[in-house]
């Protein structure tokens, strides 16, 4: 079985290289490394975007989530299918704005200074979501070669793996692997689910083996830190905890903007939208079924201490060896694409907003292309040495989606949608919404600040987001508003008719 899993992980190594240098022979210019030479066409888009989107925060975070609550789990992938229904009339007016990064958006509408705050929150929130999938890649070597991997030497490979491929070509290396990435696991995961829940003992056997809470609409979440029963209320606040960074995340991903940006015209960024939206509404659901179902065949043993594992664990033991050597190939190469995205995008940040920007304006194409792969190993080394010391996947999804969410999503979302917003408001925002966030987690101040246990005990993501819209509103008002050129750019323009 061994010789199975080893040659299924083989050829998905040898694939993406071959993907990976064939479209590095192609890259030439800044345009083709940071953003494809904005020519993918709306299938392309498609599987890049639902690639990207789905790592090992649904396949570790989100299967965690699952094994510890049930089907409201699905409250955390509900956020960004929200989110999609918002994105299908954001998507073209992003490619009419066709820069390179989100920084640049925010310096065109708002200043210098948002610029680099927001390339600030971003290095920080999207580190800290390829250091799990890092880990979580690691997770998967350890279960296929227990007795030679561990899980961090396991996590090392993946780092470099990563790295050298999202080196190699950037955006147009990322993009066409996902092509592949994003094919393969949708098929294999509409598969796999019937035969575990076969396997269970169908809906009847599901249900006498896992709690009924699992079952409900807010699952465990009404449970209190110690285990006793708490109100409704407290239960839906636990739910938005999950739902609302993600719905924020997936409003502005600037991986998602940064494939806008990529789009051959508008036309194909608003299309793929679309299979987007059903691509994610059905791998994300089969991704929490799938967990669930391994909860009812696993409810102790190794990966009770590990719940992260459900589902590399379950297609390791729970499925037919081929279906299950598939499986967990499907899952390693879901989180090297998700690692190539949110590795690639910070370099751009450094690159187009901090190298070009500032300290050489006028370097040439190659200049551009040493100093990006160079960002790419840089930003990989510090993602490496978080994965290193994470400990918690769900834990360390919540940091990064909402110091992300906070910080980021209310200014661009006001970019635009909003007359008022102005460039200090927005730098007030980033700054608040990221101060609250990392101070958050900071024990020894919540105590100093003599917070209520209500308050103490939950997550940042909506006293740092109520921090940051707040800051938004005020310091707009007291500021003078944005001038017309700052919002032309931005405004409603006719859209190109469809195409029949």
């Amino acid at each position: 079985m061994s010789q199975l899993y080893v040659a299924v992980l083989a050829v998905i190594v040898i694939v993406l290289l071959g993907v990976a240098v064939n479209r590095t022979l192609r890259v030439k210019t800044k345009a083709d490394y940071l953003v494809a030479g904005r020519s993918l066409s709306a299938w392309v888009l498609v599987l890049t975007l639902l690639t990207s989107w789905i790592g090992a925060g649904s396949l570790f975070a989100g299967a965690e989530n699952a094994y510890r609550n049930g089907f409201a789990a699905l409250w955390q992938p509900a956020g960004g299918w929200v989110g999609l229904l918002l994105i299908y009339f954001i998507a073209p007016r992003a490619r009419k704005f066709a820069q390179f990064t989100l920084p640049d958006l925010l310096e065109a509408r708002y200043n210098q200074a948002a610029r680099v705050l927001g390339t600030i929150a971003i290095l920080f929130a999207f580190t800290a979501i390829t250091s799990y999938q890092f880990r979580g890649g690691g997770d998967v070597l350890h279960l296929i070669f227990p007795a030679t991997v561990t899980s961090n030497l396991g996590t090392f490979i993946i780092a470099a793996f990563v790295i050298v491929t999202t080196a190699m070509a950037g955006m147009s290396s990322v993009a066409y692997m996902d092509v592949v990435i994003g094919t393969t696991v949708t098929v294999i995961c509409i598969v796999a689910a019937p035969m575990l829940l076969a396997a269970t003992g169908g809906w009847s056997g599901l249900h006498a083996a896992l709690p009924h809470q699992y079952f409900e609409v807010l699952g465990n979440y009404r449970l209190s830190p110690a285990g006793h029963q708490e109100s409704v209320s407290m239960g839906l606040v636990r739910a938005m905890e999950f739902f609302v960074p993600t719905l924020l995340l997936m409003l502005g991903n600037q991986v998602m903007y940064q494939k806008f940006f990529s789009a051959r015209s508008e036309r194909d960024a608003r299309i793929s939208v679309v299979g987007w939206t059903l691509g994610t509404l059905v791998l994300e659901t089969l991704i929490i079924a799938i967990a669930v179902f391994g909860r009812a065949l696993y409810p102790a043993g190794e990966v009770a201490r590990a719940p992260r594992e459900i589902i590399p664990y379950t297609a390791r033991h729970g499925l037919p060896a081929l279906m299950g050597a598939l499986l967990l190939g499907a899952v390693f190469a879901k989180v090297i694409s998700t690692a190539s995205n949110y590795l690639f995008s910070p370099a751009t940040n450094l690159v187009n907003d901090i190298f070009v920007r500032y300290l050489a304006p006028g370097a040439s194409n190659k200049r551009v292309l040493i100093v990006s792969r160079l960002a790419v190993v840089l930003l990989g080394c510090w993602a490496l040495y978080q994965a290193v010391y994470a400990q918690s996947i769900l834990a360390k999804m919540l940091y990064a989606y909402t110091i992300y969410s906070a910080a980021l999503t209310p200014v661009v979302l006001a970019a635009f949608y909003s007359k008022r917003a102005t460039a200090w408001g927005a730098v007030a925002a980033i700054a608040t919404g990221t101060a609250v966030t990392l101070a958050w987690d900071n024990v020894a101040l919540k105590a100093a600040l003599r917070l209520p246990p209500i308050l103490a005990q939950r997550d940042a993501i909506f006293p740092a987001l109520f921090a940051a819209i707040v800051a938004l509103i005020v310091v707009s008002w007291l500021t003078p508003s944005p001038t017309a050129e700052q919002l032309a750019q931005f405004s409603e323009r006719e859209q190109q008719p469809m195409a029949p």
